[in-house]
């Protein structure tokens, strides 16, 4: 078993994981959608499980908060575990009027106010893309469900309470779809490594609206994204 400094390993860890960033959504995903579930991390309370999903291996790790948490797990579970495939499946604050609570969004890109790909010495500025092979199933995983899906830009923010109020009118009218905090982390650091990523979102609140779903209901009501990312894993073309 391997360990390193975030991941004690006492389970297998399938080569596709699903990346929740509360390690409860975990739990509760492990309890309700896997069957045989086996918990392969507990450090620092990031909980792993490893199941069974129609006859095939999946992961299921909370990941905490912000870019630089998403980018270690990411890093070790590409890296030190052999993981190919990284859905992550969080919430999100909508930005355009049209859409409402529990709307999903899949994030063919991810716009960022963040630093995180300074590490790369690039010389320009790289646009964090999901890959098109997640994408696609994520596509026809929908259609085989019968669910609605937006598919477009997103911002990952490394801010929750922004200081200038304004900013995010200026996303919205870039035609970014929501605001969340990992996802381009995510990205980049699939994109590097080689591996597949994607980050499919439930809308949790809205950001002009100020609507808003409960605590207990964002970790417990995602039912229709967790599926979604499911079917998405096991789907064959």
């Amino acid at each position: 078993m391997i360990q390193t400094p975030h991941i004690n390993q006492t389970a297998d860890v399938a080569q596709t994981v699903l990346l929740p960033g509360d390690p409860k959504r975990a739990k509760f995903i492990a309890e309700n959608f896997l069957t045989d579930a086996l918990q392969f991390n507990d450090v620092r309370g990031a909980a792993g499980f490893t199941g069974m999903y129609k006859g095939k291996s999946i992961s299921v790790m909370g990941t905490g908060m912000g870019m630089p948490s998403m980018g270690i797990y990411a890093y070790e579970l590409i890296h030190f575990f052999g993981c190919k495939n990284l859905i992550r499946i969080g919430s999100c604050g909508a930005l355009q009027e049209n859409l409402k609570l529990y709307d999903i969004i899949v994030a063919m890109g991810a716009s960022t106010n963040s630093n995180f790909a300074h590490q790369f010495n690039l010389p320009g500025v790289i646009a964090p893309l999901a890959s098109w092979e997640l994408l696609s199933k994520v596509h026809n995983a929908a259609q085989t469900l019968k669910t609605d899906i937006h598919v477009g830009n997103i911002l990952s923010s490394d801010t929750f309470y922004a200081e200038d109020t304004k900013t995010m009118g200026k996303w919205r009218d870039m035609g970014i779809l929501g605001v969340e905090m990992e996802a381009a982390a995510l990205y980049l650091t699939a994109a590097r490594a080689g591996a597949n990523a994607i980050c499919i979102l439930t809308v949790s609140d809205h950001i002009f609206t100020k609507q808003e779903i409960t605590a207990q209901e964002r970790e417990k009501s995602f039912s229709k994204m967790i599926e979604l990312a499911l079917e998405t894993a096991t789907f064959e073309a």
